[in-house]
């Protein structure tokens, strides 16, 4: 049976399920400006849902009914709603043709002779927000899919009017396969997705067949500190270009220092040249990875570079990457996506340089089968933090398994010398850290699934005590 094609449903009813997901809310504005009839569903109220329904006037229902299906000429799910969902029952039931958001991402950036997706296991979303902005502000006039909300270009999506498409490409259940790229960017290769990949050469071996994607006349623009990234290269037959900091590569920072907090100011090189100076806004070590990454593709796309180091010096960063979210009773509050070990490791050392009195890291982790993967390494992974707060697993598109519980991480955390506590709930959470903070302190809540709303529900509940 043939794949549906969004082109083919002009002006036609849209209906997606899970329309809130960072994705997909993108993906319904775009269609939307493209002249098609939206609607949506999704399991939970957010601020995505409300900009949607309120802003846009999309009819958004919270709930998952069979009836929601009803009239719609094509359905689009994410990889997180399950077969079993009674929308995607109801569609099969009724002979509704229907495709995943992937695919549909892949089918909007068809046509444009430019397409960058940008990928890694970690850094996608600011890379591909630092790479928008750069060609934005040097006048090349993107259309963009970034899987967060960027500030610069109003949320997540933009449609411009040049051939060029720049989208965050991720590798989960190998959704980046559905893009056919021409250029790639390719942050880093680590360990994550373990529910579906078998083991990281899996992994490794998943992104050879992205970079397999481009044609001869494409680029690929990579790591070069990371090995299997370039094992990867090796086989490629189109242009090849690489950033670092400790091999040689084509890109790299010249004269790299570090503020007091954590901001990096370096001169980007390419092959020893200087091409401009860059003071970036964004603190931590791997931003200047990201940064690198980014500059460098739009040194490959011709890109005016005085005018690329400049907008780079702008970026304030996408939201909900150590985002400044309220301060409460004298205390900071900050929220991160980060919801692995690596990636909650990096931004608690960016947090442990800004000033503070104690650090609180609280850790909402992300799906069981993750959890249970990468158990040893999130007993550590807050180690920087003074104490650290567990809530409930979030379980995302999964069922509990009954044999993994977030109590298990808080006692081995314990065990490694961690100082941590069991607060299962959102109000669990806020009357322990009501109850125990100071001011002075600083809050990290990390997670993707909603511990963002932990932080909303702090900031409404303000001063009290």
């Amino acid at each position: 049976m043939a794949v549906p094609h969004i082109r083919d449903y002009q002006g036609k009813r849209i209906h997606m399920i899970g329309i809130g997901g960072s994705s997909m809310s993108g993906l319904a504005q775009m269609l939307l400006e493209k002249g098609y009839r939206i609607s949506g569903s999704d399991n939970l109220e957010t601020y995505a849902t409300r900009h949607l329904r309120d802003d846009l006037h999309i009819p958004v229902t919270i709930g998952h009914r069979a009836e929601n299906v009803h009239g719609a000429d094509l359905v689009v799910y994410t990889i997180a709603i399950l077969p079993d969902n009674p929308e995607r029952v109801e569609l099969e039931r009724l002979g509704l043709p229907s495709i995943e958001r992937a695919t549909l991402l892949g089918q909007l950036m068809e046509g444009y002779p430019t397409a960058i997706g940008v990928c890694g296991a970690h850094g996608k979303t600011t890379t591909t927000s630092m790479l928008s902005q750069v060609l934005m502000e040097c006048g090349m006039d993107p259309s963009i899919h970034i899987g967060g909300s960027l500030d610069f270009i109003g949320g997540s999506t933009r449609i411009g009017k040049s051939g060029t498409f720049v989208a965050e490409a991720c590798e989960f259940n190998a959704s980046f396969l559905h893009l056919r790229p021409t250029v790639a960017v390719v942050l880093n290769i680590d360990a994550d997705h373990l529910d579906f990949y078998r083991d990281i050469d899996h992994i490794q071996e998943t992104f050879g067949k992205f970079l397999a994607l481009l044609p001869q006349s494409g680029v690929a623009i990579g790591n070069g500190d990371d090995a299997r990234i370039m094992r990867l290269f090796e086989t490629l037959q189109c242009r090849r270009l690489t950033f670092g900091i400790d091999k040689p590569c084509d890109y790299m920072p010249l004269n790299l220092t570090y503020d007091e907090f954590g901001h990096a100011s370096f001169d980007f090189g390419f092959r020893g040249q200087p091409l401009g100076h860059i003071s970036l806004e964004v603190p931590g070590s791997f931003q200047v990875y990201n940064a690198l990454a980014a500059l460098a593709c739009a040194h490959s796309q011709q890109a005016d570079m005085a005018m690329a180091c400049h907008a780079m010096n702008e970026f304030k960063g996408a939201h909900r990457r150590f985002e400044h979210t309220a301060t409460i009773q004298g205390v900071k509050l900050y929220h991160d996506y980060g919801h692995n070990p690596t990636e909650m490791r990096n931004v608690l050392s960016v947090a442990k340089l800004q000033p503070h009195n104690r650090l609180w890291a609280v850790m909402q982790p992300h799906t069981y089968s993750r959890v249970k993967r990468l158990f040893n390494d999130y007993l550590t992974c807050t180690q920087a933090a003074d104490i650290t707060l567990v809530t409930d697993i979030y379980a995302a598109r999964e069922k509990d398994p009954g044999d993994i519980k977030a109590g298990q991480i808080v006692d081995g955390m314990r065990a490694h010398g961690v100082n941590a506590v069991l607060t299962p709930t959102f109000d669990d959470t806020e009357r322990y850290l009501r109850a125990h903070w100071q001011p002075g302190d600083l809050v990290l809540t990390m997670g993707c699934g909603n511990i963002n709303q932990l932080n909303d529900q702090i900031a409404e509940h303000g001063q009290q005590k």
